[in-house]
């Protein structure tokens, strides 16, 4: 009895294990950590995949005492669609292209100019194994291809580079913002939300950065940085804010992390450097005499972090004076950012979406011609309080 229960318990569990059926021998693999898209002369897309060299990014030499390879191979293909270019490009791989490692997305300025870019995301989001964690950057006034094929010499792989200076610099300096491919999906798909898309430069030689021995070097030949904000209009790019512009868009997305801001003081321009340690914005909506009207509250806290000219720092006046001067500061950024996204006719702070939640009924009628005929013309009222929590580690400065 016990030997037909066990049996019996034995045939059970074989049918739940299935094993490995599904298995992928790592040597099989071709790991893609960056797909580049281009658009070519005759309308079709190029793909440029970067596939890491596992062996030459753990640092091993190649034979004996051979000299190191490069981290990244980098392969092109072109096609109809990204399946299309996709699937072409096993022609020239002799591994299975591996989308699961695929952790930034680089899209050419003039593909995001001609084509919508929710049908080339499209794909993407349709692949079980590609991430829609991946970070999308747009490669302004370049070709995504040539961002792809640079080598950088800190970070091995130049996927991290570019993703790691997307952080910290959102992070430390408040003018880019990172998004990935679901949140760029979701901008596209809904209503009263335009997306935005950091971008990156390439400065210098687009040819020597492809060099290994670029890297080598104390001073990069090649180097890759953010720059701008690319704004979209249904589903295509339709300009580029930058500067104080840039930043006030981050503020009222509530994505400030930190930054600092420079104001005026004693009769010397930027006397004063405030460091924001912490923010929160709260947009509202509302709908007055038929009108839409939108308000921003934003409350920030930061310490003194640089003065050059001499301030008793113990007083509270002097304290007082420099935070409605800071308050000032940052109300203007907010509204050159608005003015500028209202001259373009372009929604990209979501204040649809705000008029949304609190006039559903109303917003069915506003949502047809909003960008047109409300967004451009709206009342948006803007409030900030800016506090100084801290002077550094000493009050006053030592020169008089």
């Amino acid at each position: 009895m016990k030997r037909k229960r066990l049996i019996f318990v034995t045939l059970a569990f074989s049918l739940i294990l299935t094993g490995c059926w599904s298995q992928k021998e790592l040597t099989d693999l071709a790991i893609i950590s960056v797909l580049g898209m281009d658009l070519a002369e005759d309308g079709r897309l190029i793909g440029t995949l970067q596939i890491i060299n596992p062996g030459n990014v753990a640092g091993g030499m190649q034979g004996g005492g051979g000299t190191q390879g490069p981290p990244v191979t980098v392969y092109t293909s072109t096609g109809d669609s990204v399946t299309e270019f996709s699937r072409r490009a096993s022609r020239k791989i002799s591994r299975t292209l591996y989308y699961a490692h695929t952790n930034l997305v680089v899209i050419s300025e003039e593909l995001a100019k001609r084509q919508d870019i929710s049908i080339i995301l499209d794909a993407i989001e349709r692949d079980a194994e590609f991430r829609n964690t991946a970070n999308v950057v747009i490669a302004r006034g370049a070709k995504a291809s040539d961002l792809v094929k640079v080598l950088t010499p800190i970070d091995k792989i130049p996927a991290n580079k570019v993703i790691k200076t997307l952080q910290f610099s959102e992070q430390q300096w408040g003018e880019f913002m990172s998004i990935n491919v679901q949140d760029t999906i979701k901008d596209l798909a809904s209503s009263g939300k335009e997306p935005i898309i950091t971008g990156f430069i390439l400065e210098g030689d687009a040819e020597e950065g492809k060099k290994l021995e670029g890297t080598q070097a104390t001073e990069p030949v090649t180097t890759l940085g953010a720059a701008g904000l690319a704004t979209f209009r249904n589903g295509k790019l339709s300009g580029w804010v930058d500067g104080e512009k840039a930043r006030g868009t981050i503020w009222i997305l509530d994505k400030i992390k930190q930054t600092a801001i420079g104001v005026d003081y004693m009769g010397q321009k930027q006397s004063v450097i405030y460091q924001v340690i912490r923010q929160k914005t709260k947009v509202s909506g509302t709908i007055q005499k038929g009108k839409p009207k939108i308000t921003i509250n934003i409350d920030a806290e930061g310490d003194i972090g640089e003065t050059k000219v001499p301030l008793n720092l113990n007083d509270p006046k002097v304290l007082l004076s420099l935070e409605k001067k800071l308050n000032k500061e940052i109300k203007k950024e907010i509204k050159m950012a608005v003015n500028n996204a209202q001259k373009n006719k372009t929604d990209i702070f979501g204040f649809g979406q705000a008029i949304h939640r609190s006039y559903p009924k109303e917003w069915k009628k506003l949502q047809k011609d909003w960008d047109e005929a409300h967004f451009a013309d709206m009342e948006v009222d803007v409030k900030v309080g800016t506090y100084i929590r801290r002077t550094g580690l000493r009050n006053n400065p030592h020169f008089k």
